[in-house]
């Protein structure tokens, strides 16, 4: 791909993502290769069904969920992503919004869907140490080995 392809690319994901609602899922194929992969701090998984699934739990987890994103880095190659996710937990708290700041590199394949997607950020921190059981342990282990 060139540089304008993946910059194209890019902004298409931009806009999925900035936009996306539990009916996304459905249109996963426009901006995922069928044999892509995805990972997280939670998931490794290959192909367009697993990683609907991934989402659609995600979906049936959280409410209000949005990405914001913050900056971007793009080469030929791929993308570099950073951005914000604002959430509620539906269980735990669900008038609670939550964030959770992270990056994504993208990888796309020659028809400028995602080829590999892989997001990073610090789930102890971001995550588990901001929950109403497990925080207080998180938060306690981390001055303890500090």
């Amino acid at each position: 791909m060139t540089l304008d392809d993946t910059r194209a690319a890019t902004a298409r994901v931009r806009a999925f993502f900035e936009s996306l609602e539990p009916a996304s899922v459905d249109r996963l194929d426009a901006v995922y290769a069928p044999d892509a992969s995805f990972g997280d701090p939670f998931n490794e998984v290959h192909g367009l069904t697993e990683i609907r699934r991934i989402f659609t739990q995600m979906f049936e987890h959280l409410d209000d969920c949005r990405f914001t994103f913050v900056d971007e880095t793009v080469d030929e190659r791929g993308a570099f992503l950073t951005w914000d996710m604002t959430f509620r937990i539906r269980r735990l708290s669900p008038k609670a919004t939550r964030r959770i700041h992270g990056a994504t590199h993208l990888k796309f394949a020659p028809d400028g869907r995602i080829a590999r997607h892989r997001d990073y950020w610090d789930a102890a921190g971001e995550l588990y140490a901001k929950l109403p059981l497990i925080g207080p342990v998180m938060r306690w282990l981390k001055r303890k080995l500090g």
